[in-house]
């Protein structure tokens, strides 16, 4: 049946772009849930690499119908510059909408993300300072501007008259300099309504009809289980819920259209951000992690990311609030010529071992990683391992299968998809095999 939800397991950065774009050939929707432009997923299509914020995986299957979802906050310059480019570059974007129920990120809640961040202190978060959180602040506090918004100008000018000057005391007080301007923000807002009004629409509605005629919906998750507000490690996550729960939520259709749920796993662990990371390594191994991924920088904000071997208590964690079927393990190549391996299977304590995921960051912080050791693999060409997925999983070295084989165990989860590169071709899918 027909809902399948794609989440990240770790702090995001886990691939989950590639694989939704490679599950969205069967997709005839694909719809964004969570989040905002603090997100960044990469899709690579032959010598095209793309970097999305807020517009769906999915977008380059023209086919398929993409949604942004009402539980995504959306920044209009963003997404109005993430659709010119795709235009320019031969994509047209006539399959794409916009939920007119999503928050809008106004140019206060970036001013007010940066004021914020610098008052936290030690609960400093290492936003991407994007105005993500003021924006869910906003949304509430039942005082956000929604897309539907942008398109009528009354509704916007009330709106407008009571948060600027609300937006100008919270700003000065936080030690700013205010000067906002009613009818500036008025006009920059109505601009925004008038570029985007093409791709409004009510996209509840349009999911329900997708699935109540049987089409295949792919649910796209920003961000991983341990950002999320009520589950990761807060306070150190991000503002929205990115486990499969926030799907029906998020998009506006009921939870029995949820079927399948697909939780993606880098092979090693990394993260952009602050707070505690056991199994954060430094020195040769992850600086050989960092510039082999090549991708271990953040695609939103280009800082490097911190890299750890593989963290399975965090995974299994992310099975059991996420119910997950299947696991899509991405970046497998990037571990070749690594030997030993390390996994992460339980933690230190107080002289105590820990299965499962503290909620207290005192307890978290202060946790050593439990390794399992394992011999790794060649580090072959990205040829050699599309022909090896062409041949089919007995063609992937022993080493990686047994590396899989102890990921399965210790999460109770099979794995579904394996992918060794970054091209569609480099994914081997094991789902009914």
């Amino acid at each position: 049946m027909p809902g399948t939800v794609v989440v990240g397991t770790q702090w995001g950065d886990e691939g989950k772009g590639k694989i939704v774009d490679f599950c969205a050939q069967d997709a005839d929707v694909v719809v964004r849930f969570n989040g905002g432009s603090n997100a960044g997923h990469t899709v690579v299509t032959g010598a095209e690499v793309f970097r999305f914020h807020l517009i769906p995986s999915g977008i380059l299957r023209p086919e398929t119908l993409n949604l942004v979802g009402n539980g995504v906050v959306v920044d209009p310059e963003v997404l109005l510059a993430e659709i010119e480019e795709l235009k320019e570059r031969g994509h047209p974007v006539d399959n794409l909408r916009v939920s007119e129920r999503a928050h809008v990120v106004m140019p206060y809640h970036r001013t007010l993300d940066g004021l914020e961040e610098e008052l936290k202190g030690g609960l400093k978060a290492g936003t991407t300072l994007r105005g993500i959180g003021p924006t869910f602040e906003d949304k509430a506090a039942r005082i956000g501007v929604r897309v539907g918004d942008l398109l009528d100008e009354e509704a916007l000018r009330e709106r407008l008259a009571t948060l600027v000057p609300m937006k100008e005391r919270m700003i000065e007080a936080y030690g700013g300099q205010a000067g906002l301007s009613k009818e500036a923000l008025f006009e920059t807002g109505r601009d925004w309504g008038d570029r985007l009004q093409a791709y409004v629409a009510d996209t509840s509605l349009l999911l329900d009809h997708a699935l109540k005629q049987g089409r295949e919906v792919l649910f796209e998750a920003a961000q991983g289980t341990h950002l999320d507000i009520d589950h990761g490690i807060y306070p150190f996550g991000t503002s929205s819920n990115a486990v499969v729960g926030s799907a029906s939520v998020g998009s506006g259709v009921g939870v029995r259209h949820l079927n399948q749920v697909i939780g993606v796993a880098k092979a090693f662990t990394s993260r952009v951000g602050t707070g505690p990371f056991p199994s954060e390594l430094a020195g040769e191994e992850a600086s050989y992690l960092r510039d082999k991924s090549l991708g271990e920088y953040g695609t939103t904000t280009g800082r490097p990311r911190r890299i750890g071997w593989l963290d399975l208590v965090m995974v299994r964690f992310a099975a059991r609030v996420n119910s997950l079927d299947y696991l899509a393990v991405t970046k497998l190549d990037v571990l070749g010529g690594l030997d030993p391996l390390r996994i992460c299977v339980a933690y230190e304590h107080d002289g105590e071992t820990l299965r499962e995921f503290p909620a207290s960051m005192r307890v978290f912080g202060a946790c050593r990683p439990v390794y399992e050791e394992l011999a790794g693999w060649e580090d072959i060409s990205e040829d050699s391992w599309v022909g090896a997925v062409k041949r089919g999983y007995d063609e992937l070295p022993g080493e990686m299968r047994a590396y899989l084989d102890l990921l399965s165990h210790e999460t109770g989860v099979p794995v579904g998809l394996v992918s060794v590169g970054p091209a569609r071709e480099a994914t081997l899918e094991l789902r009914g095999t």
